[in-house]
C-alpha cells in the first residue's frame, strides 16, 4: 500500500503523530508537508496529494487541516478522489467499505490523537465492499463527466 500524507499548518502536530504511528507498524508513507505552523494554503496540500492519487504514484492520502472541513472541499474536487471527513472509527470503516474512499481527512484541531490513530488504523484495514456500492460510485463518475 502506497501512502501519502498531507496537512495545513493547523494540524502539523497531529499529521507527525500519525507520520509516527504508520512508520512504527512498518508502512511507508509519503509526507507532502507542511512541516511547520507558519500558514499554508490547504488547496495546495490537497493538490499535492490529490494529484498522487489520480496519478497512481498512491493509493491512499491522508488530508488535514484544522477542522478538516476546507481540506475535505478542496480534495474532492479533483476527479476520481472520494475524500470523506471521519470523526469516528464507524465513519472510517463505512467509507472504505461503502465509498471507496481514497482520501482520509481528519481535522487536527477536533479529534484527540489516541482517537485519530484508532480511525486512521481502521480506515487502512478496511476493503471496499463492491457490488451495490459500486454501482452508486459509477453514478459519481457520471457526475465528474459532465463537469
Amino acid at each position: 500500500m502506497r501512502l501519502i500524507i498531507g496537512c495545513d499548518h493547523g494540524a502539523t502536530p497531529l499529521k507527525d503523530e500519525i507520520v509516527k504511528h504508520l512508520v512504527a507498524k512498518g508502512l511507508e508513507i509519503e509526507d507532502a508537508g507542511t512541516f511547520g505552523t507558519t500558514p499554508v494554503d490547504y488547496p495546495d496540500i490537497a493538490k499535492k496529494v490529490c494529484e498522487k492519487i489520480q496519478n497512481k504514484e498512491k493509493d491512499l492520502g491522508i488530508l488535514l487541516c484544522g477542522t478538516g472541513i476546507g481540506i475535505s472541499i478542496a480534495a474532492n474536487k479533483y476527479i476520481g478522489i472520494r475524500a470523506s471527513l471521519c470523526h469516528n472509527e464507524y465513519e472510517a470503516e463505512m467509507s472504505k467499505r461503502h465509498n471507496d474512499s481514497n482520501v482520509l481527512v481528519l481535522g487536527g484541531r477536533v479529534i484527540g490523537r489516541d482517537l485519530a490513530l484508532s480511525i486512521v488504523d481502521r480506515y487502512l484495514l478496511c476493503d471496499f465492499e463492491g457490488g451495490r456500492h459500486q454501482a452508486r460510485l459509477d453514478k459519481i463518475a457520471l457526475i465528474e463527466k459532465l463537469q
